[in-house]
């Protein structure tokens, strides 16, 4: 994907949103999910704005800020939020949408649809998220097209798979969930591992007689 990819700092933009002016990098002093949708008043974002609104505390429990964004101003975004939460019983959109009716930010965010266009002809936004860490990199992107709903779940799962790998020198494995094994990297010697994990690991017996496939339980 060209543009602003994993690794890359979030440019420090001054953004206006539903919670006022301020600076990326003043904002994200933390774990932060950073995401776009096509447009305010349309049926998958609507979904997806009061899922978000749904999960936002246990995201906060895990030290995570939510950061949404469209090309809207933030005049439709307030009208829009009344919908989401009607549509999402009991949750509240607490946190701020940025506006971009210019169609600047997307640009510098790499957030843009290539083939989706408004009735202007205007690019809109991809349905796009980047989580991006405390040290305002980004660590994960996806990307879906206007058609497929981001599930919420998922987003939740790679939270703390990137948070376990930023604590640890671990990775985690295929299908993985919160509370399974996570592998060891491999940079690690099993020396090393031995002091890192003294609740010990579990060496997985393999063909080829390599011992590279090392399991560990971390919190």
């Amino acid at each position: 994907m060209p543009g602003l990819t994993l690794g890359d700092t979030i440019p420090n933009l001054e953004v206006q949103t539903t919670h006022g002016v301020f600076k990326l990098h003043d904002h994200i002093d933390t774990w932060t999910i950073l995401f776009s949708h096509p447009g305010d008043f349309t049926p998958v974002c609507t979904t997806e704005l009061g899922k978000m609104a749904a999960y936002a505390q246990q995201f906060a429990d895990k030290g995570v800020k939510l950061l949404g964004l469209s090309c809207d101003d933030v005049a439709s975004h307030a009208e829009w939020i009344k919908d989401i939460e009607a549509f999402t019983p009991g949750s509240k959109v607490t946190y701020p949408i940025i506006a971009d009716p210019n169609r600047q930010i997307i640009h510098q965010l790499n957030m843009v649809d290539a083939d989706e266009k408004d009735p202007s002809g205007n690019n809109v936004p991809s349905r796009a998220l980047h989580i991006v860490g405390p040290d305002k990199k980004i660590k994960l992107s996806f990307l879906y097209p206007a058609s497929t709903g981001r599930n919420m779940d998922e987003v939740m799962r790679v939270v703390e798979s990137l948070q376990r790998a930023s604590k640890h020198k671990v990775a985690t494995p295929a299908d993985w969930k919160p509370g399974e094994a996570v592998v060891i990297s491999p940079s690690v010697s099993n020396e090393e591992a031995k002091k890192m994990f003294p609740q010990g690991f579990k060496t997985a017996d393999l063909p080829s007689k390599k011992d590279y496939l090392r399991f560990v339980n971390v919190d």
